[in-house]
């Protein structure tokens, strides 16, 4: 059952959108898990889509996968490439990993955001949007 299932809180661990720029001087755009504890994750899953409202309606993008074996302490992985067409978007991920045997799960949603409105993401040295 449900009720059963022991599920703490997650902490120390961020969802970024960060801008890169590529060789030819262009804007890339990249998600990134991070991880800010002191023990590493183990099997990530990550699931992302995006709708055009907070509460799913709307146009929609496809839903993405992603698995990450191990992602050790105080580091990062990219996830997947963002298209700038959905910064109007409600970005979603949801974030499950393993730390031992237990089980960690968590939403993030990023709200729609321009070009812009960023702010330092000092874990990748980058800019974008990062929620926590």
């Amino acid at each position: 059952m449900k009720k059963d299932i022991d599920m703490p809180t997650v902490t120390d661990v961020k969802i970024a959108v960060a801008k890169t720029i590529d060789e030819k001087g262009e804007s890339d755009w990249y998600a990134y898990v991070i991880n800010n504890k002191s023990t590493a994750l183990n099997n990530v899953m990550v699931v992302s889509n995006a709708s055009e409202n907070e509460d799913g309606t709307g146009r929609k993008t496809s839903t993405l996968r992603h698995l990450i074996e191990d992602l050790p302490s105080l580091s990062s992985a990219k996830i997947e490439r963002v298209d700038p067409a959905v910064f109007g978007f409600y970005n979603t991920f949801w974030v499950s990993f393993y730390i031992g045997r237990q089980l960690f799960d968590k939403k993030y949603c990023i709200p729609p955001f321009s070009e812009w409105e960023l702010e330092p993401i000092n874990e990748l040295g980058m800019e974008g949007k990062v929620v926590e």
